[in-house]
């Protein structure tokens, strides 16, 4: 009986071992879970702040190409093979000059056999003609009956529609026969060779395509978000690549009414004024467009101050085109916002791209920081750490 109370000791001695034990493992696992729920660490991403270019006027900046304002394929009206080309690309011709000729062995043929026929067909209607006169002269006489006039009336007629019938016979073989050789209806530069040499060709196949000399035209591309300040007769400088230092004034001639399917751009063709003969067809232009002319209406001109208006006050900005992200179907980019080192996705309007880099006119502010590489792979609001780029020269404007 003495030994029951050291019993009832060791046995609330283990239990309180054991309720220690199971205390320390619960507060060592809510330090675990502690650890394991702890923020991560802000993503690094290559970002730098946006500085404005200074001026409106490079989303005013489009780039073109000289072209004729006429230019025309030349091909033979009739088929045949090609036994001779007597200009090559590049060349400049007159008007009326002869440029290839065809195998003219079967127009001569068919020429020569019409004009057999319009010879046979002239002697019918001669001898139709005198039996006629001699019929006449004796039905005064009452010599033959007046059926038998008649007769000889229907057989001239009848010699004189196929005498008719040959003529115009004969004049088509000649023209044909002419078709045999292509000659230039304007003069001008062969800007391209599409058959060779004994090529079998079909009428209207295009041989060459000959550049009209006179206007030229230098063609662009408008984007959207410059359309609004572009106008029919508005005058613009174009600079060339291959005439450095020298502008030339241009015209805006015709305007797109509709959008490219495929680019989404309006195409503008402007008339340069006095281009002279250093400029060449296919050279490369930069199109720096005027303010309109004051003779625009007023509701234009109204949109065009404000939309001037809104550019100097925002500015445009330049970065590289590997920024370029897209929020559906719109381009984006991806924005550090300074509060909380969160990303952002801005859309933007693009008014220009270039080779490397686009032209932002709307969406961003001076000194925002727009992040260049990786835009793939973040998404928004998430916490990032941002690093120059190692090559800041590489992302310059």
């Amino acid at each position: 009986m003495r030994q029951q109370p050291h019993r009832y000791a060791r046995s609330a001695r283990l239990r309180r071992a054991a309720f220690a034990l199971a205390l320390a493992g619960m507060v060592t696992l809510a330090a675990c879970s502690k650890k394991e729920a702890a923020a991560p660490a802000p993503r690094p991403v290559v970002a730098v702040a946006v500085h404005a270019d200074g001026s409106a006027a490079a989303a005013a900046s489009l780039p073109g190409e000289v072209q004729a304002r006429y230019s025309t394929p030349l091909s033979f009206r009739v088929g045949g093979k090609i036994i001779e080309r007597r200009v090559r690309l590049g060349d400049v011709v007159k008007n009326g000059q002869i440029v290839a000729r065809l195998d003219p062995a079967d127009a001569q043929k068919n020429a020569a056999s019409a004009q057999a026929q319009l010879e046979a067909a002239q002697h019918s209607l001669v001898y139709a003609k005198q039996q006629l006169d001699r019929d006449q002269a004796q039905a005064k006489e009452n010599l033959i009956a007046p059926a038998q006039l008649e007769q000889t009336t229907n057989a001239y007629a009848s010699a004189a529609a196929q005498r008719d019938q040959a003529a115009q016979q004969a004049a088509l073989s000649k023209d044909q026969l002419q078709y045999t050789t292509l000659s230039a209806d304007h003069a001008g530069v062969i800007t391209a060779e599409q058959a060779d040499t004994g090529q079998n060709v079909s009428a209207g196949q295009a041989v060459y395509n000959l550049a009209w000399s006179g206007d030229i035209d230098v063609v662009c591309d408008v984007p959207e978000s410059a359309l609004a300040a572009l106008s029919v007769g508005q005058t613009a400088q174009v600079t060339l690549a291959a005439l450095p230092g020298r502008s030339f004034k241009a015209r805006v001639r015709e305007l797109s009414p509709a959008a490219d399917p495929q680019s989404r751009t309006y195409r503008a063709k402007l008339t340069l004024d006095n281009p002279g003969p250093d400029v060449r067809l296919g050279m490369t232009a930069d199109i720096a467009l005027a303010a309109p002319s004051s003779s625009d209406s007023s509701t234009n001109a109204s949109a065009n101050s404000t939309a001037n208006a809104s550019a100097s006050q925002n500015g445009s900005f330049t970065v590289p085109a590997t920024a370029l992200f897209h929020d559906g179907t719109q381009p984006a980019v991806w924005v550090v916002r300074a509060a909380d080192n969160a990303l952002e996705l801005r859309r933007v309007t693009v008014t220009r791209y270039n080779e490397r880099t686009i032209v932002i006119g709307q969406g961003l502010k001076e000194g925002e920081r727009v992040v260049l590489q990786g835009v793939h792979t973040v998404t928004a609001g998430e916490k990032v750490h941002v690093i120059p780029p190692l090559h800041p020269e590489d992302f310059a404007s």
